[in-house]
């Protein structure tokens, strides 16, 4: 087999590494051009490689509404508040050195993760208080809600990559084949990154009629791959549509779109709000924190359960993506009753050790007085009645030899009180002491899993 030629390993080594970028504005974007790999691209290479699963760029009246956007200016959409792509001291190497030189080994389940092998009798019922929440990994959330079924952000490739040969690797199975899933009434993606939005689960699910909701101008990707025009739904910021007696509206979020080496401009991003049947809830996508969760739970909440980024963060990348608990204090914003913490357990896309983050999020819950429910992926709940909060991850954690367990809620683990909190004895501390627990609890739970 004939040797890859040097752009296209440069290529391929930029797709494993999936460093969020952010807003784009001309700074941030010279600073992608500056990036090793990026430059040297040819252009025509850069074609000759482009695969399907790349999507497409918006065209005609899609672009034109995407320039109509309240949200994009100087040729990009634009963040809530001003959004730094990458931090680091001297150059993007930074990032790379820190991926060669940190403990791999923390970086992925020591055994097989306890997934729930879910069955389609375990959803033939449906769920008594009209709201059902199914976690299938990563960011994928099935939810049955005014009697209807949407899949958020589905993905159930084997990598997050545009390759079958490089990129994230699964870590555990999808809990069922997309086959036996049955219908579903909307499919609702967060942003065109390949953890939310995968090629072959979209032209998988073609088949089964439903609609795609989508923030402006993924569009594109979508109809390239086959799904017809008519079946999608594209929302910018505060949008809202009717779909299948359901209200779907994207909401604003902190992150950016790529999937390709250079920072896409013309495709927003978005957490979204569902409601129906009497339930509103929220999917976060990807985000970091900012003020406007507090005015999307006044405007659309309260919620009774809220799925929220809590993995994948890095000092190298603090205002694309949350920590646990920026994640939780998200939730409390927002004004949701359950917390769902999703974007992690699936997928090895940051430094941190695989079972960080929520053991982190569930000491910040705990601290916050939020209620919390970690179900392994694949386990059916109603957030009216939650399950009891059970440490699972730990009996395939790869803790660091001589170290103890960091500690969470192990007390109130196995007992029925606690079903589904992380500790919700006494008043809520305020916001101030609130943060100074979380900043201490974060300080010291890095310590203990590292």
């Amino acid at each position: 087999m004939p040797r890859p030629a040097p752009w296209f390993s440069r290529l391929a080594g930029l797709t494993s590494q999936f460093a969020p970028p952010s807003a784009g504005t001309a700074a941030e974007l010279a600073a992608d051009r500056a990036v090793p790999g990026l430059a040297g691209l040819p252009r025509a290479a850069w074609h000759r490689v482009r695969a399907d699963a790349f999507g497409a760029e918006p065209r005609g009246e899609r672009l034109a509404r995407i320039r109509r956007s309240p949200n994009f200016a100087d040729g990009a959409f634009r963040n809530p508040v001003p959004t730094r792509r990458l931090v680091y001291e001297r150059s993007p190497l930074e990032i790379t050195r820190a991926q060669l030189s940190g403990d791999k080994t923390r970086r992925a389940p020591a055994a097989a993760v306890p997934v729930h092998r879910l069955l389609p009798a375990d959803l033939a019922a449906p769920p008594e208080s009209g709201l059902r929440l199914t976690w299938l990994g990563h960011a994928t959330v099935l939810a049955e809600i005014g009697g209807r079924r949407v899949l958020i952000d589905p993905v159930w490739g084997e990598r997050c990559s545009p390759f079958a040969w490089t990129g994230p690797k699964r870590l555990h199975p999808v809990p069922l084949p997309l086959s036996e899933l049955g219908p579903v009434d909307v499919v609702v993606v967060s942003h065109d990154h390949y953890d939310h939005l995968d090629m072959a689960t979209v032209q998988a699910l073609i088949g089964t009629g439903t609609v795609f909701a989508v923030p402006l101008g993924v569009g594109a990707h979508l109809e390239h791959w086959g799904v017809p025009v008519d079946r999608i739904v594209e929302l910018d910021w505060w949008e809202s549509a009717e779909v299948a007696g359901l209200t779907l509206t994207a909401t604003p979020a902190r992150h950016y779109c790529s999937r390709g080496p250079r920072t896409s401009s013309l495709f927003l991003w978005a957490s979204w709000v569902v409601s129906g049947g009497g339930h509103r809830i929220f999917h976060s996508g990807d985000t970091g924190y900012f003020p406007g969760f507090a005015e999307i739970g006044r405007r659309l909440g309260p919620f009774d359960a809220t799925m929220v980024q809590v993995g994948a963060y890095s000092d190298f990348w603090p205002e694309v993506h949350m920590t646990p608990e920026e994640g939780v204090q998200a939730h409390l914003d927002l004004g949701g009753e359950l917390l769902l913490p999703i974007h992690w357990c699936t997928f090895n896309l940051a430094l941190h050790p695989w079972e960080e983050p929520v053991e982190r999020v569930v000491a910040a819950a705990r601290a916050l007085g939020a209620q919390i429910a970690v179900p392994r992926p694949g386990k059916p709940f109603e957030p009216t009645d939650p399950p009891a909060l059970r440490l699972w991850w730990r009996a395939v954690t790869a803790s660091p030899v001589g170290t103890e367990p960091p500690t969470g809620a192990a007390e109130e683990a196995e007992t029925p009180k606690a079903a589904g909190t992380a500790g919700t004895a006494g008043p809520a501390p305020s916001t101030s002491e609130a943060r100074e627990q979380v900043t201490e609890l974060s300080e010291q739970i890095s310590k203990s899993v590292r």
